[in-house]
């Protein structure tokens, strides 16, 4: 048996196409041009990489970029001035400023300084606790991201056995959450999770986001099970270094039912979700109908 490979590529493609033609729609129809507004402070590479790619996408979906690039150094007064500007700017709608943010500025504060309605990451207490408690928030776009691949393989998610193998606030949290909404019975597993192997075996779904080059093999994985790798690591390949999940592909593509390669897979969909919430925070903020397909 060999599992079926979910193509993220192609997934997120299709919601950019959505994206797209609703932007058209709110152009034509409303007059309202969304705005995404991204914000970089410092110069990690691979923090200017995503910068630079979500600001290529909006663009090619029809939405307005704004980057706002700050010196490593830069206060915290400055940058909460910045986002204070941003949160009274009509022609943004979402926000985001990239993380990690250098270590003399409180990430927390920052994040919770963001209007929620704007809050296009979900990041903020406010958008967290709406979606915990089941209410219409802004979703953190890795999870919702794969939700949608869920919903697109499986149609319906009411009864299937749930792993999530993480509890960061970004991916692992919400991401049960998003499953609990869709009637699936979860477990959220971790570093301290007793015979974590036998706990993994028992599941349809499992989604793996704990940061560690192909801690899960083949056999933790219950044959046609449905494996979602959230994992981005480097490790080194001869004089260079290779991108791997926290899944051992190569084993568990032979006993899944379906797989996110990686890269390729879980990746490609944040930043179209990324799109998704901002398309979405634009019409509730004008009274809009949202576009269907694109929310959790």
């Amino acid at each position: 048996m060999t599992a079926i490979l979910i193509d993220g590529k192609a997934f997120a493609a299709s919601i950019r196409e959505k994206v797209a033609a609703h932007v058209a729609r709110l152009k034509a129809d409303h007059d309202i041009t969304p705005g995404l507004a991204v914000v970089l402070v410092g110069e990690d590479p691979a923090s200017q990489v995503y910068v630079r790619n979500k600001g290529k996408q909006t663009v090619e979906v029809g939405m307005a970029s704004f980057e706002h690039r700050l010196d490593a150094d830069t206060s915290e007064a400055d940058l909460l001035a910045l986002v204070d500007r941003l949160n009274n700017d009509p022609s943004v709608h979402g926000i985001l400023v990239q993380l990690p943010l250098p270590d003399h500025l409180d990430s927390d504060l920052v994040i919770n300084s963001i209007d929620p309605a704007k809050d296009v990451d979900g990041f903020h207490i406010s958008n967290v606790g709406l979606l915990g408690t089941g209410q219409k928030s802004m979703v953190p776009c890795t999870p919702l991201g794969c939700l949608m691949m869920l919903r697109d393989h499986y149609g319906s998610l009411s009864g299937l056995n749930a792993v999530v193998i993480g509890r960061s606030n970004i991916v692992g949290k919400p991401m049960a959450q998003l499953l609990l909404g869709d009637s699936a019975t979860v477990t959220i597993a971790h570093s301290r999770t007793k015979d974590l192997p036998d706990v993994v075996r028992g599941a349809d779904i499992v989604v793996a986001a704990v940061g560690r080059p192909e801690m899960v093999p083949g056999d933790w994985i219950k044959p046609g099970a449905t494996v979602i790798d959230v994992g981005i690591n480097r490790v080194p390949n001869g004089e260079k270094t290779k991108l791997v999940g926290d899944v051992d592909f190569a084993s568990a593509v032979e006993v899944a039912g379906a797989i996110t390669p990686v890269p390729g897979g879980v990746g490609p969909m944040t930043i179209a979700c990324l799109l998704a919430n901002t398309v979405t925070a634009a019409c509730r903020a004008n009274g809009v109908d949202e576009p269907e397909g694109l929310t959790a």
